[in-house]
């Protein structure tokens, strides 16, 4: 999927939803008529009608918006790298029956994707919930599986990494923090409870990743027209494992916290 498709696809999200709104309203309209026959009943349907109108605005905006990005790419230059070796990705959230975190290079071209994974071979008890990172070859590179406030982290083999884990200090403050698949300390996540920018800090007091909303370059906009789009960088000296462990704190930001 690359940008324009998402930004298309949201623009359909925001059309059913134009439509579902008229439903009501036309229902409204036709047991006034045939049944109830009080032209005071006909206000009812004006918050339906108005809702629908903002969707169908929305979806005029968001096509418009595909199109631009369209064109847009047809004169960019694919850069061809793996999801593990850029530097940056942006991240859009696609909330639909089967929620979805699309992670793009910054080219417009998708580089990957968290969603809900249903194989039970790593929730046997089924009192988890677990989220596979998926490649463009929809093959599945890592895996999430979240107990409570507890994301374990696990390689395309199964082999554990690591986890996150989120620890409460007192009614108001938590502590976020990153360990090794023996248990050891490797970092803390930190960030702003205003706005999002998450820091992973490794146990030298640098960072190994950072989500941050309101950075995205200027440059990149052609493509992603939407300034606030989150940014997600690590660190390129990390291994494979390493970022997979470390993307961990998405999963918390967008699947759990959220």
């Amino acid at each position: 999927m690359k940008i324009n498709e998402y930004y298309r696809d949201t623009a359909h999200l925001n059309l059913n939803g134009s439509i579902a709104a008229l439903i009501p309203a036309v229902m409204i309209v036709a047991g006034n008529l045939s049944i109830i026959k009080n032209k005071e009943i006909m206000i009812l349907t004006i918050p339906f009608l108005i809702y629908s109108l903002i969707c169908f605005q929305i979806y005029l905006f968001r096509i418009r918006q595909s199109i631009s990005i369209d064109r847009n790419m047809a004169n960019s230059k694919r850069i061809r790298e793996s999801l593990f070796e850029t530097r940056h990705l942006l991240v859009l959230f696609l909330n639909t029956n089967s929620p979805r975190l699309l992670l793009y290079f910054p080219d417009g071209h998708l580089a990957g994707m968290i969603k809900r994974f249903h194989n039970q071979g790593l929730n046997k008890l089924r009192i988890s919930k677990i989220y596979a990172l998926y490649n463009l070859d929809s093959d599945a590179i890592g895996y999430f599986k979240v107990t409570g406030k507890k994301i374990e982290v696990f390689d395309h083999k199964r082999h554990y990494l690591g986890c996150f884990e989120k620890r409460k200090l007192d009614w108001r403050t938590n502590k976020k923090e990153l360990l090794d698949s023996k248990g050891r300390f490797i970092g803390a996540v930190e960030g702003s409870s205003t706005f999002m920018d998450e820091q992973v800090i490794n146990k030298n007091d640098l960072p190994d990743g950072r989500l941050r909303r309101g950075w995205m370059p200027v440059e990149w906009s052609p493509l992603f027209p939407e300034p606030n789009t989150p940014v997600l960088s690590l660190r390129e000296t990390l291994s494979e494992e390493d970022k997979l462990l470390r993307m961990s704190f998405i999963v918390n930001e967008y699947f759990i916290e959220r």
